[in-house]
């Protein structure tokens, strides 16, 4: 009886059937490395430093929360996370300089999978443990996925320039006066109008066109935030012309103005800074270039071919070609950049310095890094050949770029080099690299002067770890020299120059004795065809 109660109890007792399920791929968030590039800041800046990050490597992120602070030329400013995530890794040091569109760091964020489609049909239903369930005990667990009629579009960061770029279809047309002879004025789009990430948001903040503000009251037409506050002060109805009368540029203010350095030009304050605690010895005196310039236009009329510019080398074939028995050695013929019509005396006298140099090892020789500081006496290198910086003064600030082993290089490969180098100075942003900028440098700087202004003497400035001395060049002029010609004296061009060397270091005696060496060359070039030059 016992046991028929207990199979009674157990066929009416409710069966439950347990299932596993999985939850579809498109449904659940992903992390995803996310890659912050800096950004487009306006104003025509293409790189920026990295001066502080505000956050550290596994660190959390909220979205418009300080990331890093950035200066370039112009300005400083601070960027804001676009992502909800952690740090992951930071790929640009503090103090390093990154393009525009460089990698700053690695976020992990979170994504969601917007279109379903791109998930495999396997996993868009559910796994069970039994597949074969009566009808009335299936139920649909899936939720629906997103819609593509109203896909997931991610909010631009406040100051991503793509954020402040209107559609197509807003640009205006303003009419100024109606009629057969219409004005018709087009609104630029806020990409091309100057203007601070700041100003552009606080503009987009307010509702306000920043391309109606063009030009601003700043510099070169820039948009200001005053601009924009004086646009919302006066009122955004009325006709075009009271509008475009609103935002006229205001005369500049009197008073006085405060500008921030540029990040080349506070490095030269610092190194200017520097220069105080070196003891400087100077020395002036002239060259007499007569003999060069005489010189000067047979190497012109025998520059090599490789050096010439493309318009002007020969096109009709030698009618005895030297390499009819073997190839003639191939020169490398340099850059674009770098050809050449036309010599001037700098590269003769650089190559002049190098044999001076070779002859005195003192003026080879630079102060051994870390020799000063570390309390021990100090020591001097010694190096085997003839490096020069050349002082250059570019749209960007002051660089000193070096020419190694100046000893080894012709006239005409000197006069390339040099060619080359200001167009690389040249170039918005400077297009100088670490190779032509070596943290080395040289053991004697030139800084050419006279190819500016008039002057005749200068008195330049050592810097820690820019060699030993420094030389200025000045104009040359033609003058009358009347301790020549048997007392009638003779017109002469003589070139000032303005010398400068470290007194720890350098001798007084022994600097005028290398000028002398070096006038040797100077005033009579044809020495260095006896030394196979």
């Amino acid at each position: 009886m016992i046991l028929l109660r207990q199979t009674r109890c157990a066929l009416g007792r409710r069966r439950h059937i347990a299932h596993f399920h999985a939850s579809p791929a498109w449904w659940a968030a992903r992390k995803v490395l996310q890659r912050f590039k800096l950004a487009d800041i306006g104003e025509g800046i293409t790189e920026c430093e990295v001066i502080k990050w505000n956050v550290s490597p596994l660190s959390p992120i909220g979205a418009f929360e300080p990331l890093c602070e950035v200066q370039s030329d112009k300005a400083s400013v601070e960027i804001t996370s676009p992502f909800d995530g952690t740090v992951k890794e930071i790929l640009v040091q503090e103090g390093q300089i990154a393009k525009v569109g460089e990698d700053l760091c690695i976020i992990e964020a979170e994504e969601e999978a917007s279109n379903p489609s791109d998930v495999p049909a396997s996993e868009l239903r559910d796994t069970s443990v039994n597949e074969s369930l009566p009808p009335f005990q299936e139920q649909k667990r899936d939720p629906q996925p997103p819609s593509d009629k109203n896909p997931v579009v991610r909010r631009l960061h406040p100051l991503d320039p793509n954020a402040s770029l209107p559609p197509a279809s807003e640009s205006k047309v303003l009419t100024l006066q109606p009629g057969p002879s219409s004005e018709l004025v087009t609104a630029a789009t806020t990409a091309d109008v100057l203007a601070l990430p700041a100003v552009r948001h606080f503009a987009r903040e307010n509702g306000v066109n920043i391309a109606l503000l063009a030009p601003g009251s700043g510099k070169n037409g820039r948009v200001e935030r005053v601009d924009v506050e004086r646009y919302l002060a006066g009122g955004k109805s009325g006709s075009v012309g009271e509008q475009l009368a609103a935002v006229s540029p205001s005369p500049p203010a009197e008073g006085d103005i405060v500008v921030e350095l540029a990040r080349t030009r506070y490095g030269m304050w610092k190194a200017m800074e520097k220069s105080l605690e070196i003891p400087h010895f100077g020395y002036s005196t002239s060259l007499d270039l007569t003999a060069l310039h005489n010189l000067l236009p047979i190497l012109n009329a025998n520059i090599p071919q490789h050096y010439l510019p493309p318009s002007q080398q020969p096109t009709a074939p030698q009618p005895v070609s030297p390499s009819s028995f073997f190839a003639a050695p191939t020169v490398p013929a340099p850059p674009a950049s770098g050809t050449y019509d036309k010599l001037t005396y700098l590269p003769i006298l650089l190559k002049t310095l190098s044999k001076a140099m070779y002859t005195w090892p003192l003026f080879r020789s630079s102060i051994t890094p870390g020799s000063v500081s570390n309390g021990s006496k100090p020591t001097l290198t010694l190096r085997p050949r003839s490096d020069i910086c050349i002082a250059l003064s570019t749209p960007t600030g002051l660089y000193t770029p070096t020419v190694r082993a100046v000893d080894t290089y012709s006239v005409y490969n000197l006069a390339a080099t040099l060619k080359h180098l200001a167009y690389l100075g040249r170039q918005v942003p400077c297009a100088l690299t670490p190779a032509e900028l070596p943290r080395r440098g040289g053991t004697l700087t030139v800084s050419n002067i006279g190819a500016i202004g008039a002057g005749e003497s200068a008195m330049p400035l050592l810097v820690p770890g820019g060699g030993v001395a420094i030389v200025a060049l000045g104009r040359a002029r033609w003058v009358w020299d009347v301790e020549r010609g048997d007392g009638k004296g003779e017109r002469r061009l003589k070139l000032g120059i303005s010398w400068a060397a470290d007194h720890r270091v350098v001798e007084g005696a022994e600097l005028a004795a290398f000028v002398e060496t070096w006038r040797g060359y100077v005033e009579q070039p044809e020495r260095m065809i006896a030394e196979s030059v």
